[in-house]
């Protein structure tokens, strides 16, 4: 998944490949009791804002050596508010990634309707490697840039793209150290044990967003027993680790800008783009060669172009702001695109980037061969032309990853009861199948739909048939009753799109 999409705050058949995975790893020995975790102050103003506290905990290296290096994971607490017999535990948070920093979303709690946020103690932290977490992996701060070349091959893309990709693994050979051997997804599903062990819980809740609900799943598998409510929103298919998550990807962010190019013709009044999808559509892919031959202020060229409005695909409340940089677009306002860019976070931020890689090619096995990459990427690319290569070159990196792969964890539905599961009909980033499957996998669970939406990751966004529920389960463990068949058990609006009648924005002339 290629951005880290929380709307609160503001990828994925098994892979196919010609190397062998690696041996399965030995069970971890009995860990430590880890330490307890000393609080103090945030130094975030959104932390201090909500009454945080910030804390560190040593964790193992390798979780088979428990007893051997340590690294450092940055955590964050909002505690509870209720009367200690109302009170309902601790429930950890991740915000998707992977490669997200979670530290902030202690204050998550706050966005629960019916006050049920109140009855938890949250907790935030950046996974292993990420963001305050020490050490941060950083393999090439520059390499997200800008002008970088454009992604498709009729326009050199290979010769230029096989290298830089090539490099950047390196980098990450280089520049990761051992750490770079332990950036698995089950190894951050032990990070979160240890944490609730260092709280002094017998069980924790946990919400999880985008392959946040990856971390979800593989947690209840690996301890079902240690679940006490487990909220997953933007639900990731664990069928498909990762390469093939990518393609499907691919598809499905095709249909969503094409809903989104929609939206703008809809509203020519406010953007003055085009009356109808397909000119919208065409204004696109003529800017795309403008600043493909000419990047508006030697920054922003084709590739830059893309990856900000792939934001729309991901989300409708990202709708206005890529509308407005369509806009910048059209009167090549370099500044206003630099902008818009640079808030589009990954691939700018390389800690992020390169968390990403390290987890998704190391789950399980990529393609090792470039042929098959070419072969799958130009079927797709047939059906899909505005995210296939671009996304294939972000994965492009796993092709010589330093660390052989797998196996992939293994998720299997022993969890009585939950999780809650949320996604929208037409969600791009971790499509609908995925929650399906996890419906299927865990008989206890219960599945809240977002019928017809486009949003990632939507929940706590005010749509009250979604949030109400979730406030529901959170305070009394009750799940929405479960019906027969192979679909959704409750049936909700879609997070809405933006009006834009609310603001203005000038003719681009």
């Amino acid at each position: 998944m290629r951005r880290t999409i929380v709307t609160f705050v503001a990828a994925l058949g098994v892979a196919v490949g010609t190397a062998a995975p690696a041996a399965a790893q030995p069970a971890p020995g009995p860990a430590p009791a880890p330490p307890a975790i000393s609080w103090g102050p945030c130094a975030e103003a959104p932390l201090v804002a909500a009454g945080a506290e910030c804390g560190t905990l040593a964790v193992p290296l390798d979780h088979a050596d428990p007893g051997g290096e340590t690294i450092t994971l940055a955590l964050s607490r909002v505690r509870h508010t209720v009367p200690e017999a109302e009170y309902q535990g601790v429930a950890l948070v991740n915000p998707g990634g992977p490669g997200g920093s979670g530290r902030g979303l202690s204050r998550l709690g706050g966005a629960v309707p019916k006050d049920a946020g109140e009855a938890y103690d949250w907790i935030g932290f950046d996974p292993r490697g990420v963001g305050a977490s020490e050490p941060a992996l950083s393999c090439g701060p520059d390499y997200g840039g800008y002008a970088r070349p454009d992604f498709r091959p009729e326009n050199g893309a290979e010769a230029a793209w096989l290298p830089r990709t090539k490099a950047y693994a390196d980098a990450c050979a280089a520049a990761g150290g051992e750490l770079l051997e332990h950036l698995r997804t089950e190894d951050t599903v032990r990070d979160m044990d240890l944490i609730r062990r260092a709280l002094g819980a017998e069980r924790i809740s946990y919400y999880g967003f985008s392959y946040g609900t990856l971390l979800g799943q593989v947690y209840a598998t690996m301890f079902p027993d240690r679940v006490h409510r487990m909220v997953l929103d933007g639900v990731v298919d664990p069928r498909d680790w990762w390469y093939r998550a990518n393609l499907n990807q691919d598809v499905a962010f095709e249909r969503n800008i094409g809903v989104f190019f929609d939206w703008v013709a809809e509203h020519d009044a406010t953007y003055h783009l085009g009356t109808s999808g397909e000119a919208v559509e065409k204004r696109f892919y003529d800017l795309y060669e403008q600043f493909r031959t000419a990047p508006a202020g030697g920054k922003i060229g084709s590739a830059e172009w893309t990856d900000i409005f792939l934001r729309a695909g991901y989300n409708v409340g990202e709708y206005t702001s890529v509308a407005e940089a369509f806009v910048a677009g059209a009167r090549n306002d370099a500044a206003a695109l630099t902008a818009a860019y640079d808030r589009a976070g990954s691939p700018t931020d390389d800690n992020t980037y390169a968390v990403y890689l390290a987890t998704e090619c190391t789950d399980a096995p990529f393609p090792r061969d470039w042929a098959s990459w070419e072969r799958d990427n130009t079927e797709i690319d047939a059906k899909a032309p505005f995210e296939t290569w671009g996304n294939a070159w972000y994965n492009a990196p796993c092709l010589d990853w330093p660390v052989e792969p797998g196996p992939a964890p293994v998720v299997s539905g022993e969890l009585a009861t939950g999780p809650l599961l949320i996604s929208e009909t037409f969600d791009a980033a971790t499509p609908y199948d995925g929650a399906l499957q996890a419906r299927r996998t865990f008989p206890g669970s219960s599945l809240i739909e977002g019928v017809g939406g486009h949003t990632h990751s939507g929940s706590l966004s005010g749509v009250s048939c979604v949030d109400d529920r979730v406030a529901d389960y959170l305070l009394t463990g009750a799940l929405p009753e479960r019906t027969g068949g192979d679909g959704s058990d409750v049936q909700c609006p879609a997070v809405p799109p933006p009006d834009p009648a609310q603001g203005t924005t000038a003719d681009p002339g």
